[in-house]
């Protein structure tokens, strides 16, 4: 009788690999009612699943993982048998070796055996994780598929978010020294805010603006083979770095109005995910849960990445955390009590932002001619933010911090915004309004500044850029 295990063995060197080699003997005799699902990351991630059946472990690899919806199929993938002691193997496979990468086991138990054919094959699963009815069925090939036969032991309890907007912090100061126990601290990114909602092999990027921008951002798309079958909504900052490896808000502008990317765009201007919170997965809604909770589940998700990421939170310290975003070239930190509950939309004092330099978001009502250089074109813009009720009121002009081509892609934006009267709501200064190209109050910028005055204008203002991931009714001066 042919070895079932030689071709296990070929791609093996005990030498080499951790994973159990067993010599050519007679195989052992069990009950043919074990089965084991590992996760393996390897070059892509996918599942193993593998059941006892005459001595072996027949092996199926998963690229999406065992489906949870019997209206969903998911392929699998026909592989070499594996021994019996496989069934037990967890551990890193050495890079380079057959299959190298981190496995651990996801899922074991016993099964019983419906149908067991070399075109179908029905079990029935009791595990912890994965239990009920599934048929395997060849397509062609080594290609099969594995279908849910039965409704989900285990149905989602709470179903996913269709819209989760992004909690928000509040400008102040540190937690004092003696309370510094009672938070987290974070760094504070200099990027574009978004939920990412993972969905059964779907991916999508929402700004706080409610703007989808997955084609903004294809890279993020890789995000549905890491998660495989799991459902799960994060929140997080999309950055780009600099050729120091800082966050840079300037080199993320590059990408920021751009739809659908080129391939020389994205290797050119790469982009990451920073996921700092975790706000529900496979079938749980954690908003309820504190931060320390959502944080531990987050860091459980293993998110590690060029694309994507968890940034390191610092428990205890705000102080050094402050020092050391500074001297690492960040805007600030943001401090997270560390039993607060996840407040979609709100802004509070759960979260406190403490930056090194002061920003303003802005909305752009108007725009006068330069000279010199500029002449003909922008010079400056005449921005504004909204008060308590909803009034924009004039906050002065900004001049400077513009490249040429921000001036010239503004130019051409602005002529289109155009109107005859200011939208002001409070009056602008005779030396502001005259001659001045007022627009409707479409667009929102961000601005560095020293100081607000003692008329409420901002005192020497500098631009950073357009934000397309605000809504100008959102824009209100900063505490």
């Amino acid at each position: 009788m042919a070895d079932k295990l030689t071709a296990y063995r070929k791609k093996r060197d005990q030498k080499r690999t951790p994973e159990p080699v067993p010599p050519k003997k007679p195989l052992p005799k069990g009950n043919d009612d074990t089965f084991v699902i590992q996760e393996h990351h390897a070059r892509r991630l996918h599942w193993d699943f593998r059941l006892e059946r005459d001595g072996v472990l027949v092996s199926w690899a998963l690229p999406r993982g065992v489906p949870d919806d019997p209206k969903r199929n998911h392929l699998a993938v026909h592989t070499e048998d594996h021994p019996l002691e496989y069934a037990s193997f967890a551990g890193e496979i050495p890079k380079g070796e057959y299959g190298g990468g981190s496995v651990t086991i996801w899922d074991r138990g016993t099964y019983e055996c419906e149908k067991w054919s070399d075109s179908e094959v029905k079990v029935v699963l009791h595990g912890s994780k994965a239990q009920g009815r599934y048929a395997l069925f060849r397509t062609g090939g080594d290609q099969w598929m594995i279908h849910r036969m039965d409704p989900p032991a285990h149905p989602e309890a709470d179903p996913m978010p269709e819209l989760v907007r992004p909690m928000l912090a509040t400008a102040g100061a540190l937690p004092p020294a003696d309370q510094e126990h009672r938070w987290a601290f974070e760094m504070k990114w200099d990027g574009v805010r978004a939920v990412v909602y993972v969905d059964h092999g779907t991916v999508r990027v929402v700004t706080r603006n409610d703007r989808e921008v997955v084609s903004t951002y294809p890279e993020l798309r890789g995000l549905a083979e890491f998660f495989g079958d799991r459902t799960v909504v994060l929140d997080g900052e999309i950055v780009a770095f600099d050729e120091k490896g800082r966050p840079s808000f300037g080199t993320l502008q590059q990408r920021m109005h751009v739809q659908r990317p080129t391939a020389s765009l994205l290797d050119r201007v790469p982009v990451t995910y920073l996921a700092f919170d975790l706000i529900y997965l496979a079938g749980t809604s954690l908003i309820s849960k504190s931060y320390d909770e959502r944080r531990a589940a987050l860091e459980g998700l293993g998110l590690d990445a060029p694309r994507w990421t968890t940034p390191p939170a610092f428990e205890g310290d705000g102080s050094a955390a402050l020092a050391a975003s500074e001297a690492q070239g960040l805007e600030g930190v943001v401090a997270k009590r560390r039993d607060s509950v996840y407040e979609p939309g709100r802004r509070g004092a759960a979260w406190i932002k403490a930056k090194h330099v002061r920003m303003q978001e802005v909305v752009i009502g108007g725009w006068k001619e330069g000279e010199g250089r500029r002449a003909g074109g922008i010079g400056s813009l005449l921005i504004g933010v909204h008060d308590e009720e909803g009034r924009l009121l004039f906050a002065g002009h900004v001049g400077t911090g513009f490249t040429a081509r921000m001036l010239d892609d503004l130019a051409a934006t602005l002529r289109k915004l155009e109107r005859k009267t200011s939208p002001f709501d409070d009056e602008v200064p005779r030396s502001h309004a005259k001659d001045a190209h007022w627009v409707t109050p479409k667009l929102v910028g961000e601005v560095v500044f020293t100081e607000w005055t003692g008329t409420n204008r901002l005192r020497h203002p500098a631009w950073r850029g357009l934000r397309p991931d605000k809504d100008p009714a959102d824009v209100v001066r900063e505490p």
